[in-house]
């Protein structure tokens, strides 16, 4: 655990310099390790404050967080003492939430492939399970102990439309997820699958994230409120007791601001569902990015700069392997980027066009595409901000990059800035061994028997 002086300013740019400050003084982002992730534990813990206080009117509600977001142990775990559950949807993001020492009863399976051994692990272990598919429960029938703890439910496709990010939304037309409820016959056959499961006692729906405006994800939750409301009228008694929202409350990547707010969202789910947080139902969500987004940044080096073209080319550590959305669809995932000196101070001096262009070994690795930023030059340090969901957690291996290491840290007037690790930097040996470093001889052995 480190210190360091109090920053001067605790804007969000003083707070970032501050600790880039002191990663560089300590050697966390250096020519030896040229790229990091930084995570602000106190903006966590205020993202999670709002979210608990944006549904402060419901009286049972089981906030998950998204795994997938920030499959980190440390992360998970912090949120846990935040009162968050975890929502996980591989065997893989089950085992980090365990780890990180989330109740089974607070985490909640989803995925749309799931096989026999992943639903009777679960349902074992007492995870709550929504079913995608009316086959995954036909599945789940035959897999369910007799007194399961778990609650299972149902995944449906309200079918409500997309965003401006189709590979975002999930409530199209041909959504690979849930049961699409506006195809003929569906919600009859939705209707009959809980009449035949009495324990079936969940709805779940959602309708997507980053580009999803709040109208639409409203109304595919007062689509899913509705069908609830009908499954339980006909069948004449309260079976569904739970409704999962999901969550992807998109993120604004264009500034420091938080928009849109937990508060303004449940606001719009009370205008198309005005008895939502009654209590009725008891609910749970799903999020995300949206509570870890803008509490982290990427820091890199620069290591080149050149001209090509008449365009200045800043070559940094941070490219596709951290950042992949925003390389391959840069118009869909823009990133702001900052300008930092080798110590970590703010670059100054008049502002010159130019690209961020990544590691990778494909020309169209480039991170930000002629921005205005003073003038870089080899060893500044560059700033991805808005990444701390997904960017540094999820990392893509291309051309065996290593993964970064991830810092957490804490910057205020009262104490300073304090760094502590959250994931160690991936080494060559540990490269080598996932690359296969144990069975190096296996296809030569096979070629020499093949031919003997």
């Amino acid at each position: 655990m480190d210190l360091s002086p109090e920053p001067d300013s605790l804007s969000p740019d003083g707070r970032v310099s501050a600790v880039l400050r002191r990663a560089a003084a300590t050697g966390l982002v250096s020519e030896e390790q040229p790229v990091a992730g930084f995570l602000d534990t106190e903006g966590i813990r205020t993202s999670v404050a709002s979210l608990h206080a944006a549904f402060d009117r419901a009286p049972d509600v089981l906030h998950t967080f998204a795994v997938k977001a920030a499959s980190l142990v440390p992360v998970l775990r912090l949120l846990a003492r935040l009162g968050m559950g975890c929502e996980v949807a591989s065997p893989g993001e089950l085992r980090l939430a365990l780890d990180a020492g989330v109740a089974p009863s607070r985490i909640v399976l989803d995925s749309p492939a799931k096989t026999r051994r992943e639903i009777s692990e679960a349902l074992a272990l007492g995870v709550a399970v929504n079913a995608d598919n009316l086959d995954e429960l036909r599945r789940i029938d035959g897999l369910r102990p007799a007194h399961s703890a778990s609650v299972v439910g149902l995944r449906v496709n309200p079918q409500v439309g997309g965003g401006s990010i189709g590979a975002m939304s999930t409530a199209t037309a041909t959504s690979k997820f849930g049961v699409a409820l506006r195809d003929p016959g569906a919600r009859e056959r939705v209707v009959r699958a809980f009449a035949e499961r009495p324990w079936l006692t969940r709805l779940h729906a959602h309708v997507g994230s980053q580009g999803c405006p709040l109208p639409l994800i409203a109304e595919g939750i007062a689509e899913t409120h509705r069908l609830a409301e009908e499954i339980n009228r006909t069948l004449g008694r309260r079976q569904i007791t739970s409704l999962d929202i999901g969550g992807g409350l998109p993120v604004n990547f264009e500034d420091d601001e938080t928009r849109p707010t937990f508060a303004e969202y449940t606001r719009a789910l009370l205008a198309a569902v005005p008895d939502l947080l009654d209590g009725r139902y008891a609910l749970v969500t799903e999020f995300g990015r949206s509570l870890l987004a803008k509490n982290g940044f990427i820091a890199a080096r620069v290591e080149y700069t050149k001209d090509a073209g008449g365009r200045r080319i800043a070559v940094t550590h941070a490219g596709a392997q951290t950042a992949t959305r925003t390389v391959l669809m840069p118009e869909a995932w823009p990133l702001r980027v900052g300008a930092f000196d080798a110590g970590g101070g703010p670059r100054t001096g008049a502002p010159l066009r130019q690209d961020i262009a990544g590691p990778c070994c494909f020309a169209g690795d480039v991170v930000a595409h002629g921005r205005e930023l003073p003038e870089l030059e080899e060893g500044d340090l560059v700033v991805l901000y808005d990444t701390g969901a997904y960017y540094f957690s999820t990392h893509w291996a291309y051309n065996s990059l290593p993964r970064p290491a991830v810092h957490g840290f804490t910057a205020g007037r009262d104490g300073g800035v304090r760094l502590t690790a959250v994931r160690a930097p991936q080494t060559l040996d540990e490269i080598a061994a996932e690359s296969g470093l144990a069975h190096a001889d296996a296809l030569v052995s096979l070629a020499a028997a093949a031919g003997s």
